[in-house]
């Protein structure tokens, strides 16, 4: 291979976001000169989340998008080199690891810290997707602060979406929680709290038809909801939609290398970023299905940057 179309490093980083751009901080301040490659996305699901609140540091409300660029501007300050490519395959089975882009680039490295990330699965409707940030959100626990004594629905059926629901009761003066089938898939004693909760109300055998709303003021304002069963479609009052049918981890590049959950989340070793393979690091929302903030990905980008750096030391 000439060096013309490969480039080596002793710490490749797949995937931006707080994750990796954290690891990046911390390896290029460990002077591993870290390459890190970004995808079409670069700061993750961050860049789709307008204020954040919850973010230690700040006491004003930041913007989602400007804090990525900050985290992406000083992992590049301490000397992290960034490159936009799409990797299409990775093998990890021998040593140096590879990583091959779209681009035609092959990415070889002595270590690797993944932090790929996840991402919500949405209804895919052309009105949730106009008013994402503006009353369409699928994490309670990053925007239910904003719904205070608010009318608001959930959609989903398993545990996510009726933690969520709870949660919401707490800032919401109402929950509607729709399901498309006539019972939940959610854990037993979780049915029961959600069932005792007088702020719930669950509407059965329903899908979201379309969210409503304002463009000025842009926001949500109700919901068309179908009964699956009759057909019926009604209109529903709401202030805030959350979506909780699941969140997908992007691993699909490391299917039969690297083991996972049947979710498809990478498991890593407890209280680690560690994966089934020495060397190879996971951090964030891609083996993370129980925080996913912000703050705990950076912080797993900071552990896989130390781990990845004993492990090369130790070599």
């Amino acid at each position: 291979m000439n060096n013309k179309s490969s480039k080596h490093t002793k710490v490749l980083i797949l995937g931006s976001g707080p994750a990796g751009y954290t690891a990046a901080i911390y390896a290029a301040r460990a002077l591993l000169q870290p390459i890190l490659v970004f995808g079409s996305e670069p700061g993750g699901q961050l860049t789709t989340t307008t204020d954040v609140e919850n973010f230690p540091g700040f006491s004003k409300v930041i913007q989602g998008p400007w804090l990525m660029e900050e985290m992406k501007g000083q992992a590049q300050a301490v000397g992290t080199q960034m490159i936009q490519d799409h990797i299409k395959k990775v093998d990890l089975t021998k040593k140096p690891f590879a990583a091959y882009g779209d681009s035609g680039q092959v990415y070889t490295a002595d270590s690797i810290i993944i932090s790929t990330g996840a991402q919500a699965r949405w209804l895919n409707l052309k009105s949730e997707q106009k008013f994402r940030g503006f009353g369409v959100s699928a994490c309670a626990t990053c925007d239910g602060f904003f719904f205070k004594e608010k009318e608001v629905a959930v959609v989903g059926g398993g545990n996510a979406a009726v933690e969520e629901a709870m949660f919401l009761t707490k800032f919401a003066s109402k929950v509607h929680l729709i399901h498309r089938r006539n019972e939940l898939r959610a854990e037993k004693l979780l049915q029961e709290k959600l069932k005792a909760n007088k702020k719930i109300n669950i509407i059965w055998d329903s899908v979201v038809e379309e969210v409503l709303g304002t463009s000025e003021p842009k926001g949500v304002n109700g919901i068309k909801i179908k009964n699956v069963k009759t057909n019926n479609l009604t209109d529903f009052k709401v202030d805030g939609l959350f979506v909780a049918i699941g969140h997908d981890p992007a691993t699909a590049l490391f299917k039969d290398q690297l083991k996972m959950d049947k979710e498809g989340y990478l498991i890593t070793k407890p209280d680690s970023t560690v994966t089934n393979i020495p060397g190879v690091f996971a951090a964030g929302d891609v083996k993370d299905k129980i925080f996913r903030q912000a703050v705990t990905a950076a912080g797993m980008g900071c552990m896989a940057a130390l781990e990845a750096e004993k492990h090369l030391s130790s070599k």
